[in-house]
């Protein structure tokens, strides 16, 4: 069986639109996603869908009168699905499976239904069915009439890449050729937003002088933490082999968890990080490696134990670092796909996409080989290695 598994399409919707070429475009600028936005009667930021993206999931809703009730991170998986599966070249009759996940999952609904309990002390019906984390692959796989196995998950903010892992490890096995793998969230609620703020990482909108980039994520120097929430879906499609028509090749995949120190914390150098990119790398050496699109969601923290673990492991000739999450934000479980799209976009386009204020060398005259990290709550790192 080969072990070469290649990424036959991508897709998907977040503030950066919803095709490849607004994407693109949209990395090509300067400009963060951010807009300012009431939550529970407070002003905080967030990076919402862009106008195509919410016309797309408008639209989706009037498909199927049973979409009407689904949570919107349901709906942005289908959305970005049906995109991927258009562009993967796999037939209807083809057996796939799907492996779909979200960090929160159905947390407008839920936050919704409980609060109308509260008030009246009954549940709605759909209450149970369309809150359950079993929605997003279900759903997926009932729009798109799979009939291969579906996996829906939950490892906090890098549950894209465990889905990514999931589906490499069903092609090499044998049990499947093929798998569609992702995240989608939609974590802009009263709810989520005040669980980051009384995590005290979530950045500040009352117009101090870091507003410029209201998320600085990947400012080894910043004294404040900056975090900010976005929304959106990303999903890959998966082939085992070398197919002709890949957009790129998982060369590597590393994955490690630590032990728990701290509900939310990595150690000071990211062990789980180390582990995870040493795993991924294997045999290569790390000097190939052109890019790391790193995990840095803008905390002090979490950027800086990440960007030790890369000098743990890369030493004095560190490869191009950057990330997404100062343009649009931290989408949770979504994020690592949304991570490998972009790595995907710097090597088609053979341009680097840095961070606009990070003082970082972007030395590399090739994009060949690009790492993709991704870490959740508590120490639960993956890394995947892409070649073209």
């Amino acid at each position: 069986m080969s072990q070469i598994i290649s990424i036959v399409s991508i897709a998907s919707l977040s503030p950066l639109g919803n095709s490849k070429e607004s994407i693109w475009k949209n990395y090509l600028n300067n400009q963060h996603c951010f807009v300012t936005k009431e939550f529970n009667e407070q002003q905080a930021y967030a990076a919402i869908l862009d106008f195509e993206s919410k016309e797309e999931v408008e639209t989706l809703k009037q498909f199927d009168h049973k979409y009407k009730s689904l949570d919107s991170s349901v709906l942005y998986a289908i959305a970005a699905s049906r995109r991927a599966f258009a562009q993967s070249g796999w037939k209807k009759e083809d057996v796939f499976g799907v492996n779909l996940g979200s960090s929160r999952g159905a947390t407008e609904l839920f936050e919704k239904y409980h609060q109308e309990f509260l008030e009246t002390g009954k549940a709605q019906t759909l209450a149970s069915p369309t809150t359950t984390l079993g929605n997003i692959s279900s759903w997926v796989a009932h729009d798109l009439q799979s009939q291969g196995p579906e996996i829906s998950h939950s490892i906090t903010c890098s549950t894209a890449l465990h889905a990514l892992l999931n589906g490499v490890a069903w092609l090499r096995s044998g049990m499947a050729s093929k798998f569609l793998v992702g995240g989608s969230e939609a974590p802009l609620t009263d709810f989520t937003i005040a669980q980051m703020k009384a995590l005290k990482i979530y950045s500040s909108s009352d117009g101090n002088s870091h507003n410029q980039w209201p998320c600085r994520a990947l400012d080894l120097e910043k004294e404040i933490n900056t975090l900010i929430l976005g929304e959106g879906a990303a999903v890959c499609c998966l082939e085992i082999g070398k197919s002709q028509n890949a957009l790129a090749f998982i060369e590597g995949v590393g994955f490690a968890t630590e032990i728990l120190e701290h509900n939310i914390s990595i150690s000071t150098e990211a062990t789980c990080f180390q582990k995870s990119m040493k795993m991924a790398l294997k045999d290569i050496e790390p000097s190939d490696v052109d890019v790391i699109v790193m995990h840095a969601p803008g905390t002090k923290a979490g950027d800086l134990t990440e960007y030790k673990a890369i000098q743990k492991i890369f030493g004095e000739d560190l490869p191009m670092l950057t990330t997404n999450k100062w343009k649009i934000g931290h989408t949770f479980g979504a994020s690592g796909m949304l991570n490998v799209e972009m790595a995907i976009l710097m090597m088609q386009h053979q341009q680097f996409i840095g961070v606009p204020f990070a003082s970082i060398p972007s030395n590399r005259k090739k994009i060949e080989k690009v790492l993709i990290n991704a870490v959740g709550f508590g120490g639960n790192a993956v890394s995947i290695l892409l070649s073209i």
